[in-house]
């Protein structure tokens, strides 16, 4: 079963939108702060929220139709 990853920071409205998205869409994730890995904060710094699912990674922005497109492999 597939993992899913929200990087995210504190106090990012972009962060907690994307977060309230996925719960609403009823996908189980964990939040992952990137200021607490200097690797995630290089790669992910300009480009949070960013949602990981396998080796897939969606970019914000997205809705609810391109998160479900997303995980039916469609989208990335």
């Amino acid at each position: 079963m597939t993992q899913y990853i929200l990087y995210s920071t504190w106090g990012c409205h972009l962060c907690e939108q994307a977060e309230a998205l996925l719960t609403e869409a009823g996908l189980a994730f964990q939040v992952v702060d990137i200021i607490d890995d200097e690797q995630l904060l290089q790669q992910f710094r300009l480009h949070i929220p960013v949602l990981a699912g396998g080796d897939k990674l969606l970019y914000w922005p997205f809705d609810k139709a391109t998160v479900t497109s997303w995980l039916q492999g469609n989208v990335g």
